[in-house]
């Protein structure tokens, strides 16, 4: 039996009411608009960032040293020349020895990504297959794109054991139509006509695969729990729905409303969300579009009752947000604007070696230091005489991973000179549950509500970008923990 093993997803904490982009692009009458909020990516988050938040959630007591294989699908990753799929690997500490692969160049990437992870374990060539989506897409300002876009990930491990949602079917059509594209130099990418774009492609691309997937595992779409598929627009989403015979407690929330259209990570974030409600013996449809589109059939086993750790999920993602009550600052995060960083903001970014990053990647990336091996005490970074002043003991470490551990804030301050686009820069020590002491940037906070002795978690951010060099570094900062 082949199918998911473990889930995980993660949505940016800041969300805008779009009645804020209404405003200030002059649109007063927002009634006509499409309402709600969306999720909004930090100054510090990216695609690759929110994957490994998403893809930590799903490691969430799993072993992921079975982990073999890591695929990650985005249209907005940071490098073109770099594999995000490692990068991720690395942040999460799941070692050297795995097969690593990027999907690309279109929004179906998220589906395309999971079947070849569901391939792979039918084949026998892996065993546990970690698959991350996860998309922070550009729109001009005052787009139908920029009030539709949202930000967030998900991650699926796909195994042949303790499998909660078997793989019951797929089905897939490709097509080169033309709806939204982006050169290979262009940030922000372009949009055709809307009206030819749902006739032509939405419409009938998500009717014809899940029509098919239903067709060849010999389904009626009235046994089938949930049916999972963007929404692109609101009213052809309830047409599809209409079409396949599904009653509205059938079709799955698209959350247009409160996170927005996520591109390639979409399609597994609402599987995510459909997991998170079912029961033993639901059936799920799950279908992307995008140059086509795929659809999949899962069924949830028993397993479902016993999945383990406290996850995320989307639930309690959605649950714990910031109200971003400023237009301009969202267009600061993205660079959409030029923003006066002064003297401090231009000279604080610097180029740092990759030979640098390589050598120092399970610190700088996984966050790992050591542990001694004669009385236990932890140390980050990691050290060859222990710091225990009645041990002493000399090169006798072994690796310890810190970013799933909990901790407290020991001590902290805020820096109101250094540049952020988010000020203040807060910085805090924190003691690490078991042992270990270390300072971290302190994001998604108010300093105000910052207290010594308050629980933090890790989140995996950006440190800087050299544009003019083309590198982006990333590393781990902390967070008061989700409630």
């Amino acid at each position: 039996m082949v199918g998911i093993v473990s889930y995980g997803a993660y949505i940016p904490k800041y969300r805008i009411d779009r009645k804020i982009i209404y405003k200030a692009m002059g649109w007063f009458d927002a009634s006509t608009y499409l309402p709600g909020e969306k999720a909004v990516a930090s100054f510090d988050e990216d695609s690759v960032t929110m994957a490994v938040n998403s893809m930590m959630d799903c490691l969430t007591d799993f072993d992921r040293t079975s982990v073999d294989a890591l695929y990650f699908a985005s249209t907005s990753a940071p490098y073109k020349e770099r594999l995000s799929s490692e990068m991720i690997a690395t942040a999460c500490d799941l070692g050297s020895e795995i097969r690593s692969a990027d999907f690309s160049n279109s929004v179906k990437a998220g589906t395309t990504a999971l079947l070849s992870a569901l391939d792979a374990a039918k084949s026998g060539t892996a065993d546990n297959i970690a698959v991350c989506a996860s998309d922070c897409r550009l729109a001009n300002p005052g787009s139908a794109q920029e009030e539709l876009f949202g930000d967030g990930a998900a991650s699926l491990i796909i195994g042949n054991e303790g499998v909660l949602a078997s793989l019951e079917g797929s089905h897939s059509v490709s097509y080169d139509l033309v709806d939204y594209w982006r050169s290979a130099y262009e940030k922000i990418g372009h949009q055709w006509e809307d009206r030819f774009i749902r006739t032509e492609g939405y419409v009938k691309f998500i009717m014809e695969t899940i029509s098919g997937v239903a067709k060849k595992c010999n389904i009626e779409m009235k046994d089938v729990a949930k049916v999972a598929f963007p929404s692109l627009y609101a009213g052809d989403h309830r047409k599809i729905g209409k079409m396949l015979g599904l009653s509205p407690e059938q079709v799955q929330d698209p959350m247009v409303s409160n996170i927005g259209y996520t591109g390639t990570s979409n399609p597994l974030m609402l599987l995510v969300a459909a997991l998170e409600d079912a029961k033993p013996g639901d059936k799920i449809v799950v279908a992307g579009f995008g140059s086509g589109s795929d659809a999949l059939l899962f069924q949830v086993t028993d397993e479902i009752n016993n999945l383990k750790g406290p996850k995320k999920g989307i639930r309690r993602n959605l649950a714990a947000k910031r109200e971003l009550t400023s237009y301009e600052k969202m267009l600061s995060f993205r660079d959409t604007i030029p923003v006066e960083k002064g003297i401090r903001g231009k000279t604080a970014t610097a180029f740092t070696s990759f030979s640098t990053i390589y050598r120092s990647r399970e610190v700088i990336m996984g966050l790992c230091g050591s542990k001694c091996k004669a009385c236990g005490t932890p140390q980050f970074p990691a050290q060859q005489v222990c710091v225990n002043p009645e041990c002493g003991a000399i090169n006798q470490m072994e690796k310890y991973r810190f970013s799933d551990r909990k901790a407290k804030l020991f001590t902290y301050t805020g820096d109101n000179l250094a540049y952020t686009p988010c000020p203040p820069t807060m910085y805090g020590v924190v003691d690490f549950e078991g042992g270990g002491r270390f300072w971290f940037d302190l994001v998604e906070a108010d300093l105000e509500s910052l207290k010594v002795g308050m629980e933090v978690e890790f989140t995996f951010r950006k440190k800087y970008s050299v544009e003019d060099f083309g590198q982006h570094i990333y590393c781990w900062k902390m967070m008061p923990v989700m409630e």
